[in-house]
């Protein structure tokens, strides 16, 4: 049995009634939301593990209920929805989506999918505090104290820096950082990388435009700096 609360939010009744029939019977507990504002609503009082988010919806846009869930919680976010264009897609993870998948789609991608996303990735021990120039990392409780404030991270930018800072100093392909927050079913997907790491860059570098800390490899991937010193092209 699964112990994975999801929530479905879709306004059609026999989407949600498909999907339903198909998790519960992974042992997955299923609650469902017909519009955004019933989503937010159960988000907030009865927080799940993971959303399974239609963008279209009667009320709110599938991109506000995103923007709405990660402004308060890290609850993981994986969009269902018939746009297939690369721009839905990147506006999606923008708004705060850890993946995307296109109707229609099986059952089975969408189990492995879910896996995937609920799955915590496996790295070699990074330290348990990081301190960058005007910024303290806390890996264990996921705080991040910026110089003027507390900053959000969500789960899958704390993946994705965790798994950098573990291999300091390296090369990490595209493929290797998808595959290593994403799961095993992933290594094509570089704007999902493009997206975060722009949105990693923007929370904790002094400058975003000239990271210090997080490094474009070009062709090849990213790379943490071994040396609060070195500096890299975005």
């Amino acid at each position: 049995m699964n112990n994975l609360k999801i929530l479905i939010v879709d306004d059609d009744s026999q989407a949600r009634r498909v999907l339903r029939a198909a998790l519960v019977a992974r042992g997955y507990e299923v609650d469902d939301a017909w519009n955004g504002e019933e989503a937010l609503q159960k988000v907030r009082e009865h927080p799940p593990d993971l959303v399974l988010l239609d963008l279209n919806l009667p009320d709110l846009s599938g991109l506000e209920i995103c923007r709405g869930i990660r402004d308060s919680s890290e609850v993981s976010v994986i969009v269902v929805s018939v746009k297939r264009a690369e721009f839905e897609k990147v506006a999606a993870l923008e708004a705060g989506a850890d993946d995307y998948l296109t109707k229609p789609f099986g059952v089975e991608e969408l189990i492995a999918r879910i896996r995937a996303v609920a799955r915590r990735s496996s790295v070699r021990k990074s330290p348990r505090v990081l301190s960058l120039e005007g910024t303290r990392i806390d890996f264990e409780t996921h705080e991040v104290i910026g110089p003027d404030a507390k900053v959000h991270l969500t789960a899958k930018e704390f993946a994705i820096l965790r798994y950098l800072v573990s291999n300091a100093g390296k090369v990490v392909s595209h493929r290797r950082l998808l595959q290593a927050v994403w799961g095993p079913d992933y290594g094509d997907e570089v704007e999902y990388l493009r997206v975060f790491i722009n949105q990693l860059r923007k929370k904790i570098e002094p400058d975003p435009s000239n990271p210090r800390y997080i490094l474009t490899e070009p062709s090849e991937g990213y790379s943490f700096a071994d040396s609060p010193e070195a500096s890299g092209n975005p």
